[in-house]
């Protein structure tokens, strides 16, 4: 029954909610920077940063003790941003890029200027006239803290919540630490907490603590004075003391050329996905665009209320995610569509178009959204930020399209908008048969996977690596270049500047950053041999008539650290086992999920082969694209088997099995293709208008696209049925061997 007001209501609060959100985040990217806009944190590359120096205070650090620090001022600098880079330059210094920041002096106050921790009895202490600590032997050290953080528990005697400290100490730590306190307790006796010659803390002992974990309570009445105390004792817990030698506000890394070409590229891609989805799929097609306009507006709002970090790489990524969320409203209409083949209603066909696209949508977004979160939990750094936005995005996409699509639908069929017409019948298509191709498709991608090995080798043979590395996995040098105030930094100059370093070095990886406050470049690019500096820097210097000595040089180590490669490859592993898991529980056949997985690996392979065929910079993006192919790879995948256990529950006889796939595959076809479509309009405006750094990333997603819907179509159903045939023989054979065994 048609309920006109009620139509004409969510269409109200649909579009007002959109509006909204539109308002605020149009107001947002304003100049003015007023409204929600001010918790958008632009990265280095849009919107620069600060850029740290520190030195070591000991003059010859092990290399052991340098990577320790980089590694725990990483975890302190990601607080500010996911996005922050931590480097080594030199034997003993770090420098840190930390992105969507402008107060220098409120960074190096939470990162820690040059000071120490110290733990020390109340029998070893002593304090002179000015009230200063003074003690030789100490009790644990800031070396021998793990961590140190504010929380929250119930006070024993007034059961009331109160503010603690909360400390845990590494094995080191946790023997010195237990003696102490073994000592200590008894009398309750005081340990004082010192950090660069300042007293912190001075708790008195309750316990013996033997387990390395302790909680300093009693004397905070906020949150903040726990969190304060906490953020000192992480400062002072370095493996060595660091001494601040600059600090400077850098501009961003590429222009507003960039910026705005990305977001030229968004826009095209947009109107295009818009025109194909009302044009195929007429009046869902609307509904399905007013959806898309309430995720992207949401979408920018959402980032704005979690504070995400936004670098290209992510507006990006974003612009990806538009075309990747049109894909569950394909999966429903393409039901919708059946429906009506069948007879109908225009009603009942829209209800059953999404009760019968639910499962597909539910076990495909559920399985990238495992890896999401194993992705945000494992991983570090961009990987943790790319996790954060995927999360986001499959979250956003389902909801509007389960429910505000939906809801656009029924509001347009209560308006009386209920002709067949408006939403378009599916032809009955002719089976096609994928599965007496099955030999031809396993041999494409034979010689695929066989030329990715080749390539690997060959480019290992050519530079001693089997890819192209960049600035972020190799390291490289990083130049301070001081202008004359009569010299117009612009995007011209620093073209003219980029050149030079691409003509010396023989690499088009060259970053260039503006030095706020002064008339002053800081570019970066790979290693470069003595003799290249030496060449480079005369070249500058002649050009520019600038002093060679103010030419400050050092070499940087990679950004993207080992143990953040580790973790982001421990991280794919568990991902897919953990979607194996889930997809041999949601189907209930070990087939499927070892399938899905085989062909997720069949993708990667594939975009791998991009990279090192046409030897594309592989850096942070790199990360970013591989496991946005394993999302999408997987998504695709998981439509298909949807259909092809649908299709089981009809028809259950081993000589069906073909039949099975081939109408499995030949009905998720229009799905599959519709669906590479409109994420390949994104991707591809981004690949013709984006800069060096999106072609990069765009290129490759490009091709793991095309191979995406490749395997999904040709492979995956194949693949189980290959797999399902030989399990079902070997099954047989070993019957009928008990048999006349028994028999016998």
């Amino acid at each position: 029954m048609k309920n006109k007001k009620k139509g004409l209501l969510h269409l109200f609060i649909i579009l007002a909610v959109t509006g909204l959100c539109a308002f605020t985040a149009l107001v947002g990217f304003s100049d003015s920077h007023r409204g929600s806009a001010r918790n958008i944190k632009l990265g280095l590359d849009l919107a620069g940063g600060v850029s740290i120096t520190y030195q070591t205070v000991k003059d010859n650090p092990t290399d052991t003790e340098m990577s320790d620090t980089i590694a725990m001022m990483q975890d302190r600098a990601e607080v500010y941003s996911t996005e922050s880079s931590v480097v080594q330059e030199g034997n003993n210094r770090i420098s840190i890029d930390i992105p969507g920041v402008e107060n220098a002096d409120e960074v190096l106050e939470s990162l820690g200027k040059e000071g120490s921790l110290d733990f020390v009895a109340a029998d070893d202490i002593t304090f002179d006239d000015n009230n200063n600590p003074q003690y030789t032997k100490t009790v644990c050290t800031g070396k021998h803290i793990k961590n140190a953080k504010a929380g929250t528990q119930q006070d024993q005697v007034t059961k009331n919540k109160e503010y603690v400290v909360e400390l845990t100490f590494n094995e080191k730590g946790k023997k010195r630490f237990a003696d102490a306190t073994a000592i200590a307790a008894p009398s309750k006796k005081q340990i004082y907490i010192i950090y660069d010659g300042k007293v912190l803390s001075a708790p008195r002992v309750q316990d013996e603590i033997s387990d390395g974990h302790a909680v300093i309570s009693g004397s905070f009445t906020t949150y903040a004075e726990a969190d304060d105390l906490a953020s000192m004792i992480r400062i002072g817990a370095l493996p060595v003391e660091l001494k601040e030698i600059q600090s400077q506000v850098v501009g961003a890394q590429l222009g507003q050329d960039a910026i705005n070409t990305s977001l030229m590229a968004g826009a095209i891609g947009f109107a295009l996905v818009v025109l194909f989805m009302i044009v195929l799929y007429r009046l869902p097609g609307v509904a399905a665009s007013l959806a898309l306009v309430f995720y992207l507006v949401v979408m920018v709002v959402a980032l704005n209320v979690l504070d995400i970090t936004l670098t290209l790489p992510g507006v990006a990524g974003i612009i990806l995610n538009i075309g990747m969320a049109v894909d569950a409203n394909v999966i429903i209409f393409t039901r919708i569509k059946e429906e009506l083949r069948k007879g109908k209603s225009v009603q009942s066909s829209i209800k059953l178009g999404f009760d019968k696209a639910l499962s597909a949508i539910v076990d495909g977004n559920v399985t990238t959204l495992i890896a999401a979160v194993v992705l945000y939990v494992k991983g570090s750094g961009t990987v943790k930020g790319f996790a954060t936005t995927l999360a986001m995005g499959i979250i956003l996409s389902m909801f509007t399209s389960l429910v505000i699509t939906k809801l656009i639908l029924n509001a347009m069929y209560s308006l009386g908008i209920d002709d067949v017409k408006y939403f378009g019948v599916e032809k009955e298509r002719k089976q096609i048969g994928f599965i007496k191709n099955k030999a031809k498709f396993f041999a494409i991608s034979g010689i695929m996977i066989v030329l990715c090995i080749v390539m690997l080798v060959v480019n290992n043979a050519r530079s001693g690596y089997i890819l192209n590395y960049g600035l972020d996995f190799m390291g490289g040098t990083t130049y301070d270049i001081p202008f004359s105030d009569s010299q117009k930094i612009d995007a011209d100059f620093k073209k003219e500047i980029e050149k030079i370093f691409m003509d010396v070095s023989g690499s088009n990886d060259v970053v260039i950053a503006e030095v706020a406050g002064a008339n002053e470049l800081t570019v970066k690019t790979v290693e470069l041999s003595e003799e290249q500096r030496k060449n480079l820097t005369s070249t500058i210097s002649s050009k520019y008539s600038i002093e060679e000595d103010s030419i400050q040089i050092q070499s940087i180590s990679a950004s993207v650290s080992d143990e953040m490669k580790s973790d982001a490859v421990v991280a794919v592993i568990i991902a897919a086992i953990c979607m194996l898991i889930y997809i041999w529980f949601r189907f209930k056949d070990i087939i499927f999920a070892g399938s899905a997985v085989l062909a997720l690996l069949h993708d990667v392979v594939c975009v791998l082969l991009v990279y090192a065929a046409a030897r594309i910079s592989v850096g942070n993006t790199f990360i970013a694209c591989m496991l946005t192919i394993v999302g999408y790879s997987i998504n695709a995948t998981i439509v298909i088997f949807d259909r092809i256990r649908e299709n089981l529950g009809t028809r259950t006889s081993s000589e069906a099995l073909t039949d099975v796939v081939n109408d499995s595959i030949t009905q998720t076809l229009s799905r599959s293709i519709n669906t590479s479509l409109t994420t390949f309009f994104m991707v591809v405006m981004l690949a013709i208008l984006g800069v060096d750094s999106v072609r990069d990333f765009a290129i490759p997603l490009l091709a793991g696209i095309i191979c995406g819907a490749y395997s999904s179509v040709c492979i995956t159903g194949t693949l189980w049925y290959t797999i399902k045939k030989a399990a079902s023989k070997k099954k047989v054979t070993a019957g009928s061997k008990a048999v006349s065994m028994k028999k016998a």
